[in-house]
């Protein structure tokens, strides 16, 4: 059984928080997040056990769940050996909390928050950072000397989802040169994840647009052998891609965050044989709990989490483990269930799976771990608003 924290005593359910460990699911007030920690261990454990099989380091995205508690259970059940974050203050978080291995895996280029990462190594922590420009190494080096630390550098390259990044070989090797001649600063690998097709429904399409980044990559490396500078890591894959880069012989380090929590957009996506991953590969850990507050039109029930409760920019979210109601609209604090045959009933628990994960956990303070009906314990979400 998992501890619940200190900081709980003397919170409040229902004003502070959605729940205490030992409430019934029944009893946890919405819309709020609960976490299946059955599922999330088989999650973590089966993603560990993949890259070590596969002789991968697996950094787990932090950008996803955005939780301390998570990325902690992450490490120790599924040998995960660090975090990509996306923002700088995201980074500060997890370094604050004594994680050892930290990638920014985004561009820093705003003065004062590339001191603040400049900082970040005095925490004791591993810091490496993506550039895609010449111009950003000497603003990054001039901060590092500042403040006595070195800063880990990636080069990005552009493999296909058309932001940050690089695309040719030559200009991988131009930054990674200004990198490698900076003083504070050190060429540690290459930052390659192809985002754009991550949520392509077909495997084989997915399979097709990562041949073609693994090409791409495979020539940069090739280039940065050529002048004397082989990268330590090639780093990127996620979730509906994982298993490409990792059968690549060019990566050997993987990003994936999705996969612990599940949301709707990638459970639809297809493995190779055909099945849609949220039906064996994975399994769904992650749902808002909504309540029925409203069945004033005999075939329309309407339950308390709209649009404030989550991010519907992949799609609605679906009702889990049901086929007879159907979450068809939100506006800011009402969800509609189209319900046909008037089965809800008022106070009725729902889970719902979002349709994005990552923006939906941004939006709520707590996670609530559950097990066997029964609230475990409650983690919050550390990082939430940590934005800039």
């Amino acid at each position: 059984m998992m501890n619940a924290p200190a900081s709980l005593a003397g919170l409040e359910v229902g004003y502070d928080v959605p729940a205490l460990p030992g409430m019934a699911e029944a009893d946890i007030q919405t819309p709020c997040l609960i976490l299946d920690l059955d599922a999330l261990e088989r999650n973590i454990k089966k993603m560990g056990d993949y890259a070590r099989a596969h002789g991968m380091r697996h950094r787990a995205h932090g950008k996803m769940h955005k939780s301390v508690d998570v990325l902690k259970l992450q490490m120790e059940l599924g040998g995960a050996i660090g975090v990509c974050c996306q923002k700088v203050s995201e980074a500060e978080v997890f370094a604050r909390a004594g994680f050892k291995d930290i990638l920014v895996s985004n561009q820093v280029r705003d003065a004062a928050k590339i001191d603040r990462l400049a900082k970040l190594p005095a925490y004791g922590a591993r810091v490496i950072v993506c550039v895609d420009d010449p111009a950003n190494v000497a603003d990054l080096s001039a901060a590092a000397q500042k403040h006595g630390t070195v800063i880990e550098c990636f080069v990005e390259i552009d493999c296909g989802a058309g932001r940050c990044g690089v695309k040719t070989s030559p200009e991988v090797v131009e930054i990674a040169t200004a990198v490698d001649a900076a003083p504070g600063l050190k060429f540690t690998g290459i930052q390659a994840y192809q985002g754009a097709m991550q949520h392509i429904d077909g495997y084989e399409e997915r399979k097709a647009k990562l041949d073609a980044a693994i090409a791409q990559v495979k020539k940069a490396v090739e280039a940065l052998k050529a002048v004397g500078l082989e990268p330590e890591l090639v780093s990127g894959g996620g979730t509906g891609s994982y298993y490409f880069e990792s059968n690549s012989g060019v990566y050997n380090e993987l990003q994936c965050g999705s996969y612990a929590f599940m949301d709707a957009d990638y459970g639809r996506i297809r493995d190779e044989e055909g099945k849609r991953i949220d039906q064996g590969e994975w399994e769904n850990a992650l749902f808002i709990l909504t309540s029925v507050m409203s069945h004033a039109k005999p075939h329309l029930a309407v339950v308390d989490a709209g649009l404030k409760a989550q991010s519907v920019d992949s799609g609605l979210p679906v009702v889990y483990g049901r086929d007879d109601v159907k979450y068809i609209k939100c506006s800011d604090e009402h969800g509609v269930v189209e319900d046909p045959n008037g089965v809800l009933k008022i106070n009725e628990k729902l889970r719902l799976v979002p349709g994005h994960c990552d923006p939906t956990c941004n939006v709520h303070d707590w996670y609530v771990g559950v097990r066997n009906g029964k609230v475990e314990t409650l983690w919050p979400v550390s990082a939430r608003g940590k934005a800039y």
